[in-house]
């Protein structure tokens, strides 16, 4: 059955935190989801923050166990399932199901460009074949294709397809997409990019998908309680500063660069080490100071509220 609950929901794509042999940091696991929990969101594991692409199988399986161990049993947990083997999602969707996971999320397969025709049969084979409800994916920037929106529609009324995080940067097509959705109560929007956020839930979105909250949770889930009381002012307020936190270490980087800063700055914050998977890797000492010293400066002159938990 389908979620028929319309609170705004913060959900973070989690990154994949990594020792320096590039094994799974088992103990920051514990720290992320622990700061994450404790300041209302949701996280979303083995996305594209999460260096979901450049894993193996056996570290998202240990990456999967380590996040359901670390889940309160009342709260939620997100498992990105992406693959170019069909099958192998399928198996990895059934392992979340069985360890409890409810919804999983996915994105076109990424080596062959698809005709309209051979995406809408992949995502429906795809529901068909998983015992978890299935959140499609779509995210241009990574795959090369967008996914039509009409298409989409029509998978929504799939009753294991049960919503879309999109994060592709149009307003035409988030005001398309809020307009067919937005007063569902089977169907979910899912705003995955960041600068839209406040935008998308005043006009009907579910709930935002931003990888600042990684480090700044707070920001985003007191922008969604900000929206469900009316307050529009404290929830632009709150756009301004997570526009300012996106700027820091996305500008002028790579989507690959920018995940090492967001490391980086979440090292500042002893949740995780900044070590990258290949082919990613860091830019350099001099880099990161700058970045470094520029948070400092954002959070104080902007006074940004992080919440960290004692045990961090």
């Amino acid at each position: 059955m389908k979620d028929e609950t319309k609170l705004k929901e913060t959900i973070v794509p989690v990154v994949a935190p990594l020792r320096h042999d590039l094994e799974l940091d088992q103990d920051a696991v514990a720290r992320i989801f622990s700061y994450l929990y404790a300041n209302d969101a949701i996280p979303f594991i083995l996305g594209t923050t999460g260096e979901s692409a450049s894993l193996s199988n056996a570290f998202k399986e240990e990456y999967l166990r380590a996040a359901v161990a670390n889940k309160p049993h009342d709260r939620k947990l997100y498992v990105g399932i992406s693959s170019n083997i069909l099958q192998d999602s399928v198996s990895f969707a059934n392992l979340a199901a069985s360890l409890g996971v409810e919804e999983v999320a996915a994105t076109l397969p990424t080596y062959y460009k698809l005709s309209e025709v051979q995406m809408e049969k992949y995502f429906l084979e795809l529901a068909e074949a998983i015992e978890t409800n299935l959140i499609v994916y779509n995210i241009p920037a990574t795959t090369h294709m967008s996914i039509p929106l009409e298409m989409l529609d029509r998978l929504s009324y799939h009753p294991k397809i049960v919503a879309v995080k999109d994060s592709e940067r149009s307003m035409e097509r988030l005001d398309r997409s809020l307009a067919l959705w937005k007063d569902r109560t089977d169907f979910k929007h899912y705003m995955g990019w960041a600068g839209a956020c406040v935008y998308s839930l005043l006009n009907g979105s579910d709930g935002i998908i931003p990888s600042s909250g990684n480090f700044a949770p707070a920001v985003y889930a007191d922008m969604c309680r900000a929206v469900e009381q009316g307050d529009v002012a404290r929830a632009e307020k709150l756009q301004e500063q997570s526009d300012r936190l996106g700027t820091l270490y996305q500008a002028n980087k790579s989507l690959g660069e920018s995940l090492w800063a967001l490391k980086v700055l979440m090292k500042q914050l002893g949740l995780c080490e900044p070590y990258m998977m290949p082919p990613l890797y860091a830019l350099g000492t001099q880099e990161e100071n700058k970045l470094i010293e520029e948070f400092q400066a954002l959070i104080v002159n902007e006074n940004i509220k992080l919440n960290i938990v004692n045990h961090v």
